[in-house]
Parts: C-alpha cells; structure tokens; sequence
C-alpha cells in the first residue's frame, strides 16, 4: 500500500476521519492524500448544509457566506491546509475538486493510484437517504480499491 486517499466534508467528524485515516496510512508507510469536494455554491447556503467545521482549529465560518467558486475553493484549500497542519506531516497532498462528490472521489483515487480511500459515513436512514443518497455508499458501490468507513454517528452524538 502506497497511497492513502482521505476524504474530508466540513462536519464536526472530519477530524476523526483524517486521524484515523492517517494512523492507517502511517502503519503501513504510505502517503497521505486528502481530497475535499466544492459542491455547487448553491449547496452551501441551503438547509442541508450545516455551518458547523470539523476542525475545532478551523473557524474560517466564511464559507457559508461565500459565493463564488473561487472563493469556495479557497476555503475548501484553507480547510485542508489546516487539517494537513493538525496531522503535522507537510509531505501531505492535498486536492480540491468541483461537483458531485462520489464521482470525484473516485476519479481522483484513480488518478493518484490510491490504494486505499478513507471516508465517514454519516449513517443517514429514510427518506434523507432516498432523497440525498450517501456517498459512501455510492463510493462503496463503484469503488476498484478498498474502502475504509468510519461511522461517525457516534462521533455526531458525543462518543
């Protein structure tokens, strides 16, 4: 295994998911690449976007109020930035992609010939599920490396 893709959203688990995606790429001696996915600007002034961060470290709370791509990216970059600095390894990659967010994961491991993709699942059920799909389920699904998901409904409640 040399490649470990991590991929990282805004939500208060993000830093459980970089974490242990890290601890899993270091005991195996591999690089770590972590991806975040733009959705459209559209996606993040609605009701489904929560404004909360991952990182405690990381308050740029900006990019709710942000409205170009350029801006968004710019945060997203930021967020990586400080997610690779709380890690505290600088030989970390990191990518920023545009759209849906399953695809890009996917086309990104197979450009960097990631090994292994590393991603939360936030155990949404019913009608969320029918109406939002998962990602990682959809990842699971269409993925030709192995998956790594970490539940973060218990992270979400408190542990």
């Amino acid at each position: 295994m040399k490649r470990i893709l991590i991929a990282l959203d805004y939500d208060p688990p993000a830093q459980e998911i970089a974490e242990s995606g890290y601890a899993l790429a270091k005991s195996m001696n591999a690089q770590v690449i972590l991806i975040h996915v733009v959705a459209e600007s559209v996606y993040y002034s609605s009701l489904n976007y929560s404004p909360i961060m991952g990182y405690d470290g990381f308050s740029n709370l900006d990019v709710v109020q942000v409205s170009t791509e350029e801006q968004l990216k710019k945060a997203a970059q930021d967020y990586l930035n400080k997610s690779k600095e709380h890690l505290g390894d600088p030989n970390i990659q990191t990518v920023i992609k545009e759209g849906d967010f399953a695809r890009n994961i996917l086309s990104t491991a197979d450009e960097m010939n990631a090994d292994i993709i590393v991603l939360g699942s936030h155990g949404r059920r019913g009608l969320d599920k029918i109406l939002l799909g998962s990602v990682a389920e959809q990842v699971l699904h269409r993925t030709k490396v192995p998956l790594y998901i970490i539940p973060t409904k218990k992270f979400e409640e408190g542990k």
